[in-house]
């Protein structure tokens, strides 16, 4: 297990500001137009409290930095290149990517509370005054909800296996997950993790180990981002899946005994189907759309074996 510090020294830690209440760290994926919906959508937020909107983009980017212009309010971090041996264009070595963009705009950000969001993800008008309103709670971690906003067969599969349990409608309350594309932290909770997340987040990591501290994660559905995936291809995404299913069984690996490992291996044969029952149980209760799950069903089962796929070889190799 990875202990949480207590007390220890945080390095350079961004200084608290007078006047700055949320900091949002958006991390590009796709950049381009994509990135540009989601800094209108936080450009247009009605009654936000002070903000500080943070955009960290590296190198293998090329068109992030040429938006600044049209958001002169947000700031936007240049970090250079990532020297590391996995290959950029691999679905691995772009996610280390997105990691490593992720935890240099939490080593910038000045808030109270510190929210992550994806370029991909368009947050609704409110989102912004409801973490504010909501972080009046004790809750240190805060998650919301993920809403599908492209209408067609590949991203509705993919959707569900992503954030099927994070689509409305869902019951507010205490939950084992939150998504890391909606979300949001007291930031001295944060702060107590840097030492898990100063070069690399991994929102697994720094929760289970807030949640070993005494740290309750609340998911709502009253914070909604809609995922916006343009260009979705087939073959891109079962490797996706197989390359997030081997980075999940890494992350637990790190954590758990070698018993538990190995429990893990000998179950993950199955555990397509486990999924598949579990994600057709959770559709069926919401019924909202069911009808649309059931049609997309063959790809949500390609896609879940691919991840499936991916665990197993985590488990056994013990590498991302």
């Amino acid at each position: 297990m990875l202990p949480l510090q207590r007390g220890a020294p945080y390095g350079h830690a961004a200084p608290f500001v007078s006047g700055v209440r949320l900091s949002v760290v958006v991390t590009v994926v796709d950049g381009g137009s994509t990135l540009e919906a989601c800094l209108h959508g936080l450009r247009a937020q009605k009654g936000p409290p002070s903000m500080q909107v943070i955009i960290p983009f590296d190198d293998s980017i090329s068109d992030v930095g040429g938006l600044s212009d049209r958001f002169p309010n947000f700031e936007f971090l240049p970090l250079g290149s990532f020297p590391f041996e996995k290959s950029l264009r691999s679905p691995a070595g772009q996610h280390e990517l997105y990691d490593r963009r992720r935890s240099a705009g939490l080593r910038a950000a000045r808030g109270e509370i510190v929210g992550i969001l994806e370029d991909r993800g368009i947050p609704d008008p409110d989102w912004a005054a409801l973490v504010d309103t909501l972080h009046s709670s004790p809750y240190a971690v805060i998650g919301g909800a993920v809403e599908c906003g492209v209408d067609r067969t590949l991203n509705w599969a993919v959707y569900f296996c992503d954030f099927g349990r994070y689509q409305l409608p869902f019951n507010p309350g205490p939950r084992s997950y939150v998504t890391d594309v909606n979300i949001s932290y007291k930031r001295e909770a944060l702060e107590k993790t840097r030492h898990l997340w100063s070069e690399r987040f991994h929102e697994t990591t720094v929760n289970w180990a807030l949640t070993r501290s005494g740290e309750t994660l609340l998911l709502t559905p009253d914070l909604v981002v809609r995922q916006e995936r343009e260009n979705l291809r087939f073959g891109a995404v079962l490797l996706e899946r197989f390359a997030w299913g081997r980075l999940f069984a890494y992350t637990r690996v790190r954590e758990c005994s070698s018993a538990k490992r190995a429990a893990y291996a000998c179950l993950a044969p199955v555990l397509p189907l486990l999924l598949f029952v579990r994600h057709s149980r959770m559709q069926a209760q919401k019924r909202v759309r069911f009808g649309t799950f059931v049609r997309v069903s063959p790809l949500v089962a390609i896609f879940l074996a691919a991840w499936s796929l991916g665990e197993l070889l985590g488990y056994l190799t013990g590498r991302p």
